[in-house]
């Protein structure tokens, strides 16, 4: 990223992200045990792009291994990008996932997602900080932005810091589900700058909030009911920032291969920039169960 500033045993989950020398990795799979009440596909995708010689972005996923696992704890998705001009950009990155997919990984079966990702995330940022202070006798500036996603029966719960997205695409459009954490993006928030603004600013890169910065970090978090036919897309800077929200839509809507929509979208972002390391996610819903909550408890709607 240039020009940025500043519990017990689980159920079995699988992880998995980028080697940090490696270039354009990608992987796909399905996540769907039988009678799940959510059936799901996914891709991913990161590259360094066309200048930096590492890649500071890091992915990974939790994915249920049983029906029971699926309706205890769901699936997780999520996206950090290492702040650069810190210290080991590509270490808090890669410590930020690996701590929330190990708190979800020893979650309480039925922890409802929002306060859950809440929880871990917090948990992550206190991590990047205390290896930060204590990397050597002045401490080093480890930070990171993180963008994760949580589903369950038929919710999304969303959770981010920084400016790393998330969004649904649904019919043809994308509607985008986060909200970049910048000092420009609060400054148009508050009336102080016009949209126009904060387009043409240098600092729009500058983030006002990520992971390692200070003890506590203040965690976004959304709620959204999801459909058959969904794509959820979590993505660093490096994606969004050349890439507009309806060209997302068209090229994911356009692809009936995840994989290949993963890879075009790399490519597109690579082709008009490629200055910043470039990840993607692309989660599909196949299928899911609608439910109502009595009491904490999930029950099937009819």
């Amino acid at each position: 990223m240039a020009g940025r500033a500043p519990c017990g045993p689980g159920p079995p989950l699988f992880f998995m992200g980028p080697s940090f020398k490696t270039v354009g990795s990608f992987s796909r799979g399905s996540a769907e045990p039988q009678n799940s009440g959510l059936e799901l596909e996914f891709a991913q995708f990161s590259d360094p792009g066309r200048v930096r010689g590492h890649n500071e972005d890091y992915l990974g996923y939790a994915s249920p291994e049983t029906p029971a696992q699926a309706r205890s704890h769901g699936w997780l998705f999520a996206v950090a990008d290492g702040v650069g001009g810190h210290d080991h950009g590509e270490v808090a990155s890669r410590m930020a996932i690996e701590t929330v997919i190990e708190g979800f990984q020893g979650a309480v079966a039925g922890e409802p997602h929002s306060s859950l990702l809440q929880r871990v995330i917090q948990a992550a940022n206190i991590q990047v900080y205390e290896t930060g202070r204590g990397a050597s006798p002045g401490g080093v500036a480890m930070a990171t932005t993180i963008v994760a996603c949580a589903l369950r029966f038929d919710r999304a719960a969303i959770a981010h810091v920084g400016d790393s997205r998330c969004y649904l695409v649904r019919r043809g459009q994308a509607t985008l589900l986060t909200r970049d954490h910048t000092v420009v993006n609060d400054q148009v928030r508050l009336g102080v700058l016009s949209a126009k603004e904060a387009a043409e600013s240098e600092r729009r890169h500058l983030l006002s909030r990520s992971l390692g910065n200070a003890l506590f970090v203040g965690v976004e978090t959304s709620d959204h009911q999801i459909f058959a036919g969904d794509v959820l897309l979590l993505c660093s800077d490096g994606l969004h920032g050349p890439i507009a929200n309806q060209e997302i839509a068209e090229m994911v809507t356009g692809s009936r291969d995840l994989s290949a929509a993963a890879a075009q979208l790399g490519a597109l972002a690579n082709e008009r920039d490629g200055s910043d390391n470039i990840s993607v996610q692309l989660i599909r819903v196949r299928d899911v169960e609608r439910v109502g909550m009595y009491r904490g408890r999930p029950y099937k709607l009819r």
